[in-house]
C-alpha cells in the first residue's frame, strides 16, 4: 500500500465503530428484557434522573435531533412510560414527564450499568470504579477535543 495512513488498522474511527457495535450487542439482550431500544434507554436515563424535561433539553442532553427524539417519545408514550404536554406558558414547548409505569421501569433496569461495566472494564469490582473513571475521563476529553476542533474548522470556512 502506498499510503499507510489509509490502512484500516491505523484508523481510530474504525476502533470506535467496532466498539460501538460490540457495546450495542452487549446492551441489546438487556434492553430487550426491559422493552427498550438504546435510544429509548438513554432517554429514560435522563428522565429517571430529572423526572421531566422539555424536548429541547432532551435533544441537547442526549445529542439527538428533534427528528429522532419525536418518534422515540411517541413510542415511549404509546408504551405509557412517558407523557407529553405542551406548556401553557409557551405552546411551542413540549414537556416530557415520566408516568408511574415509567418510574417503575427504573428498578427493572438497575442491573444494566453493572453488567456493561463488567463487560468493558474488568470482572474485579474493586478495580471497576477506578477504570471507569479513567475511561470516562479519556472519552470526555476526546469528545470535547473533537467538538472544539470541528467547531474551530467550521468557523474558518
Amino acid at each position: 500500500m502506498a499510503y499507510p495512513q489509509l490502512l484500516l488498522s491505523n484508523q481510530l474511527c474504525f476502533r470506535f465503530y467496532a466498539l460501538e457495535r460490540e457495546l450495542m450487542a452487549a446492551y441489546r439482550p438487556l434492553l430487550d428484557q426491559v422493552g427498550l431500544t438504546y435510544a429509548q434507554y438513554i432517554t429514560m436515563l435522563y428522565l429517571w434522573e430529572h423526572e421531566k424535561g422539555t424536548v429541547g433539553e432532551l435533544c441537547s442532553a442526549l445529542s439527538l435531533d428533534t427528528g429522532t427524539i419525536s418518534p422515540l417519545l411517541k413510542r415511549l408514550e404509546s408504551a405509557k412510560l412517558v407523557e407529553r404536554k405542551r406548556l401553557p406558558s409557551d405552546e411551542r414547548t413540549v414537556e416530557v414527564r415520566l408516568t408511574k409505569k415509567g418510574k417503575l421501569l427504573e428498578e427493572k433496569a438497575l442491573n444494566i450499568p453493572e453488567h456493561i461495566a463488567s463487560c468493558l472494564l474488568t470482572s474485579n469490582k474493586d478495580e471497576q470504579g477506578a477504570r471507569f473513571a479513567l475511561l470516562q475521563k479519556v472519552l470526555d476529553e476526546t469528545l470535547e477535543q473533537l467538538r472544539a476542533t470541528r467547531k474551530q474548522r467550521l468557523a474558518v470556512q
